[in-house]
């Protein structure tokens, strides 16, 4: 048995960097095509599809005009309280003893393969847009975009974006099963 680490950073992302519209010192052009595109959605798109019937709906209610969200997407992109979407990284060994060349380097990427495979099955409240397994850097890793939402809200839309409400959400329900 051969022990590894597995590290997760949650962050603000950079889907250019992500998709490799722009590339850092520390990529090997060489290896990007051994890059792995799990998908790379317009987030506007998605804001549009998660969103736009909650938004009409909140709009349809209000009845002065500079309550109304014109773009929800810009809403959130310019808010202090939320980010429109956040970066999950995952990450197994270290350059030392899990280098993307090498066999160990190969089992990790095969891991996180398969982690990615049911990420959102797994989180269905975590909407995806962009995703991509690196090994063009010196360790496989995996940086998945999402939307973070709830559903059912009472006070603004209905449907909108919040990380923080939402792992409040999904910590009480596992409190509630531990309880059982």
């Amino acid at each position: 048995i051969i022990e590894r680490t597995i590290s997760a950073e949650m962050g603000k992302g950079s889907v250019a960097h992500n998709s490799r519209q722009f590339k850092a010192a520390n990529v090997d052009p060489e290896r990007t095509s051994l890059n792995r595109r799990y998908c790379n959605r317009n987030i506007k798109k998605v804001y549009e599809e998660l969103f736009g019937e909650a938004l009409e709906k909140y709009n349809a209610k209000q009845t002065r005009s500079d309550r109304k969200i014109k773009n929800y997407y810009e809403k959130i992109r310019t808010s202090k309280q939320e980010k429109p979407f956040t970066e999950l990284v995952m990450q197994i060994g270290n350059h030392e003893d899990t280098n993307a060349q090498s066999e160990f380097g190969a089992k990790a990427a095969e891991i996180l393969d398969e982690y990615m495979k049911g990420f959102q099955e797994r989180n269905p409240h975590l909407r995806v847009f962009s995703a991509y397994l690196h090994m063009d850097e010196s360790t496989p890793h995996l940086h998945i975009d999402f939307i973070p939402y709830i559903s059912g809200s009472k006070r603004g839309l209905s449907t909108r974006v919040s990380l923080k409400k939402l792992l409040k959400h999904r910590d009480s329900k596992a409190k509630v099963r531990r309880t059982m």
